[in-house]
């Protein structure tokens, strides 16, 4: 098949760096608001909850596309598929721009993920007919999913900058100019007729597409609000935890029913599946512990987004080159997977040991810049090597099942670090603020020096004594606040840090991870 024009189908880095902008317009659209959510927050006058939400419909949409739209790339011709999905794409930017309300914003960041899907699942299969048969998988696969990885660090930077010089309204400007401009570059790069052998467009399974959607929205619902309602004990969440397992048991049932399922649970069968998708999981889990750094920097420490930013593009390094290092040992065949995860967790597991041990009220950039580097570094040796890994095994027959169900293992971890985090917090909170409770009184040294040293400099500034003791008990109050954080970050990465260890031993243990399916 000829997807690409006389005039570039030779010049290789032409069509690559053609191709990275085509999915960099996907990715922009998903991580738009990822790192800077305060603007979208006092944008539209939401809750946190609210944009945390929002951000989740975006993927709740790209999940339940993903097993669908390669059946509409292998119906449609290139280029009027990516034509008709990047117009999609600009008029859901201008719908986004003048939304005025929270309730119509996460309705239209559905409708996105539903186009982000279809466009950067098209550009992934050009990509694969771009490269080399032989080398197409491996990079092919780091540079989508590199592009994942460090698309909200870009876009956040970016967007940062025009919030901050102009309104949020404007960030949907700059996108649309560059969606434009991928329409022109779709324009000049495809032929409009590739040659490609249309698959019969029947027996997509919509009602499944559904449940998956619904489900995903419900469980999204549960997972975010369950801490702010109390869970449970609020009648919303047990509504949407009730409609989120009921949209699960039927979505697998019918998978067990359709000869062409929306879903084919025979991946299961496939023990390299099974490990790949549980390495996903913990994976994923501590990656996530990183949002406590960026939460830290903003809150004890005060930084302003650009150097939070900053911070995040020194990760995105470490990504980027480790992850290159990965692929070229990949490609060389000279390095089993085995010695890669445990590189790459072992990379993981010191950097929350570090972190554990230099918490501080007071860290600079250059305290955080290595062991930040240190976590992009593991997520570059670690990520596409497991997801290769997770998948390769699978025949084709089942299709894109498993590339959902890796996607489904970030979905739900990225749910369980909104709230299982929160959770953790609360906890270690209260444990920590009991404990210093206890001191709280004059018979103890400690608080007593402290009070009268703040008492005294209140004094001399001029305050009554009822004043001086007031905002000297103020200040106390907010230093064991930020006291209680830290012991807090230190408590989950020692907990992270205890799971890489067990992980590492469970790795080591074996002689060999395995590399052949178990049943046919």
């Amino acid at each position: 098949m000829n997807f690409f024009k006389p005039w570039i189908k030779d010049w290789q880095w032409g069509i690559r760096i053609s191709l990275f902008l085509l999915l960099l317009s996907a990715m922009v659209q998903f991580g738009l608001f990822a790192l800077n959510q305060n603007y979208v927050i006092s944008y539209f006058g939401a809750q946190p909850e609210d944009v945390s939400l929002s951000s989740q419909l975006t993927y709740a949409g790209i999940l339940a596309t993903l097993p669908v739209q390669f059946r509409f790339i292998r119906y449609f011709e290139r280029r009027s598929y990516l034509l008709f999905v990047i117009t999609c794409g600009i008029l859901l930017s201008l719908a986004s721009m003048n939304a005025v309300d929270i309730y119509q914003f996460m309705v239209l960041r559905v409708l996105t993920g539903i186009e982000v899907c279809c466009l950067a699942g098209a550009v992934l299969m050009l990509m694969f007919s771009a490269v080399h048969p032989q080398r197409s998988v491996i990079v092919a696969s780091s540079v989508f999913y590199g592009t994942i990885l460090s698309n909200v660090v870009l876009v956040g930077i970016l967007s940062a900058w025009v919030t901050d010089n102009s309104n949020w309204y404007d960030v949907y400007r700059y996108l649309i100019i560059f969606q434009v401009l991928t329409l022109v570059v779709t324009l000049v790069l495809l032929n409009k007729n590739a040659g490609v052998k249309s698959y019969p467009l029947y027996q997509i399974d919509w009602i499944s597409f559904i449940l998956c959607l619904t489900t995903a929205i419900c469980l999204a619902y549960t997972i975010i609000y369950g801490p702010k309602y109390y869970w449970f004990t609020d009648q919303r969440i047990q509504l949407s935890a009730f409609l989120s397992t009921i949209g699960l048991v039927l979505l697998f049932y019918r998978q067990t029913t359709l000869k062409r399922p929306y879903l084919n649970l025979d991946v299961f069968k496939y023990k390299k599946f099974i490990i790949g998708i549980a390495l996903l999981l913990i994976y994923y889990g501590v990656k996530d512990s990183i949002t406590l750094i960026y939460g830290y920097c903003a809150v004890v420490v005060r930084w302003d987004t650009y150097k939070i930013m900053w911070l995040a593009a020194v990760n995105l390094a470490g990504v980027v080159i480790f992850m290159v290092i990965a692929a070229r040992l990949m490609l060389s065949k000279k390095v089993q997977v085995k010695p890669l995860f445990v590189t790459g967790f072992l990379m993981m597991l010191l950097y929350h040991i570090w972190m554990y041990r230099i918490f501080t009220p007071d860290l600079s950039f250059a305290d955080l810049a290595i062991p930040i580097f240190l976590q992009g570094a593991a997520s570059g040796f670690l990520f596409v090597p497991i997801i290769i890994y997770t998948v390769s095994s699978l025949p084709a027959y089942t299709g894109f099942t498993g590339i959902t169900f890796a996607a489904l293992v970030r979905f739900t971890t990225t749910l369980n670090s909104i709230a299982g985090f929160y959770t953790l917090q609360l906890h270690y909170n209260q444990l920590n603020k009991e404990t210093f409770l206890r001191h709280l009184n004059t018979l103890d040294n400690n608080f007593s020096g402290e009070q009268n040293l703040f008492i005294q400099l209140y004094r001399s500034r001029g305050f009554t004594a009822d004043q001086a003791n007031a905002l000297s008990i103020g200040n106390i109050t907010r230093a064991l606040t930020v006291q209680s954080q830290l012991l807090t970050n230190m408590h989950i990465f020692k907990l992270m840090s205890i799971i890489l260890v067990c992980l590492l031993i469970l790795i080591l243990l074996f002689h060999r991870l395995p590399q052949k399916k178990t049943s046919q």
